[in-house]
């Protein structure tokens, strides 16, 4: 039984990386196009660079990582938490066009805005059980 319920899981688990992985690739292909000025219109004020190069280079690395998440296996638990990461760095995004009130994505209202920001938590949670990386790691005997 608990064989049975370990495949699952790991089944479960690949499937919400896999998930995860597409969703970045999608919205890192929509940095590029479709979303551009959208995404750019989340980019606080205070940051001291052009904010389509932000776009531009944030989209490349969501690219990145949800190639990573699809097809780098070996690295799993590394790709995780560098995922995590990002999502962690982006956060002050979100946060910023609570705070300044911007329009973008649907998200034309405060309340709207900040049921948002709850759920970044949940996707830098989603990275790190998707891939393992916050479970125990084997000690390497040297």
């Amino acid at each position: 039984v608990f064989n049975k319920l370990a495949r699952c899981m790991r089944t479960v688990r690949s499937i919400a990386r896999y998930l995860l992985g597409a969703g970045l690739i999608y919205a890192g292909i929509g940095h590029f196009t479709f979303s551009r000025l959208a995404f750019q219109a989340q980019v606080p004020p205070w940051v001291p660079m052009d904010p389509d190069f932000v776009v531009l280079a944030s989209g490349a690395v969501e690219i990145a990582l949800g190639l990573g998440l699809i097809f780098v296996s070996r690295y799993r638990k590394q790709v995780g938490w560098l995922t995590a990461a990002f999502f962690l760095a982006i956060f002050p995004g979100n946060i910023s066009q609570y705070l300044t009130q911007t329009d973008a994505f649907g998200l034309n209202t405060d309340e709207a805005r900040a049921i948002r920001l709850l759920f970044q938590p949940l996707l830098i949670l989603w990275a790190l059980w998707a891939t393992g990386a916050w479970s125990k790691t084997k000690k390497r005997s040297y």
